[in-house]
């Protein structure tokens, strides 16, 4: 069982930078981690993702602007957020699939963290 915790969310206004990590009770480094995140009335979506080979994956909405990392020896991902947009306010997630089975899907991950909110003001 590993535990994910997220860090770095806060009130920002739009065009600035945020960068989002989420440490891992264990080791991750065979695991697909994904950024999800869910707006107020919305459904929880996908943002980005990253393999254990460290290939990303980008939802279009997000491409250009958002970049996912990972740290190995400590066990962390990040999700670094330029030129945020009042739509990127959301609760994000981060979440771990055990199988690496491809994109991400919600309903696939193994593991997830109770989430860190993002709110982008005008």
């Amino acid at each position: 069982q590993v535990q994910l915790a997220e860090f770095g969310g806060g009130l920002v206004q739009a065009g600035d930078s945020l960068r989002l990590s989420c440490v891992a009770s264990g080791s991750i480094n065979t695991y697909t981690m994904g950024w999800f995140r869910q707006a107020p009335g919305k459904e929880r979506e996908l943002v980005a993702s990253i393999s254990s080979d460290d290939q990303t994956y980008y939802v279009d909405s997000v491409k250009g602007r958002f970049t996912m990392s990972r740290d190995g020896a400590k066990n962390i991902v990040f999700l670094t957020m330029y030129s945020l947009k009042i739509e990127d306010t959301a609760l994000y997630y981060c979440a771990a699939d055990r199988e690496g089975r491809g994109t991400p899907t919600v309903g696939g991950m193994d593991y997830w963290g109770k989430g860190t909110v993002v709110t982008v003001s005008s």
